[in-house]
């Protein structure tokens, strides 16, 4: 498996991403599934706030395993603070993982339950200097999750996103996205849960401190099929739909998860 191809297919997928990724067998990975009744509630758990500002928002691309949106993240623009952090993280990129239909996608389940798909979002802590400095710290990146259901009244939050879509067909594409705000995906409730982790993709470091939302936002079947309308191809490729980019489950190994509520 070449260094550079990794990917979510049989020969390059979770299953041997450790070959050229050792971290990714290591203590502390992510996702996890999160039992109810394994989960701590510490009243110590302080709520969080974002302060972003929308004018940070800078494009929206297709790297033929997710789409992203990219920030401005040279100063203290948009910031997560509290919760279980120390200081103010930056934010930098957001991203979705999602299935092939509407039943899985998600890649932490709760309690036995996928949802149709997980929102990141990557923050990281300015005191290391660097993005690439904070990856080799504990607490050099905080991210959090945010469940999307499919449902019967979707929420408007996700449609910016995904008007952009047909500009970034193909993998490799890119465009502007400016002037967006993304505290509106947040759910009503500020209830989460939290554990150390690791990145989702590879390298897989272990630097981040979870924050994922309880409360999943909405979305329509038809929203999830846009989503799945990306090609993980480039433009004159054949076209190969951009689905099922999850990374399954991984060993808990002794962490514990606490909770912000009981």
């Amino acid at each position: 498996m070449a260094q550079s191809v990794w990917g979510y297919d049989s020969d390059n997928g979770p299953d041997r991403w450790h070959e050229n990724y050792p971290m990714a067998k290591g203590d502390k990975q992510s996702p996890i599934e999160i039992n109810s009744k394994d989960v701590r509630h510490d009243t110590s758990l302080a709520p969080w706030h974002a302060s972003y500002d929308p004018g940070a928002a800078k494009t929206i691309l297709n790297n033929g395993r997710t789409c992203r949106v990219v920030f401005d993240d040279t100063f203290d623009r948009s910031v997560l603070r509290g919760g279980p952090l120390m200081g103010a993280y930056r934010l930098r990129q957001l991203h979705l993982h999602w299935g092939s239909s509407d039943d899985h996608g998600s890649e932490h389940i709760i309690d036995g339950v996928k949802y149709a798909a997980e929102l990141h979002m990557v923050h990281w802590n300015p005191k290391h200097g660097n993005f690439a400095g904070a990856l080799k710290q504990p607490d050099g990146v905080a991210v959090v999750g945010i469940f999307l259901k499919v449902g019967k009244t979707p929420k408007p939050e996700m449609k910016r996103i995904l008007e952009e879509i047909d500009n970034i067909k193909t993998k490799g594409k890119e465009a502007p996205f400016q002037h967006f705000d993304p505290s509106i995906l947040f759910p009503k409730s500020r209830d989460y849960w939290t554990y150390h982790g690791s990145f989702t993709t590879p390298p897989c470091e272990e630097c981040i401190t979870w924050i994922l939302l309880r409360e999943p936002i909405e979305v329509s079947s038809d929203q999830m099929a846009k989503l799945r309308s990306l090609s993980k191809n480039g433009e004159n490729e054949p076209v190969n739909p951009l689905v099922d980019n999850w990374r399954p489950p991984q060993p808990v190994k002794g962490r514990i998860v606490r909770a912000s509520f009981k």
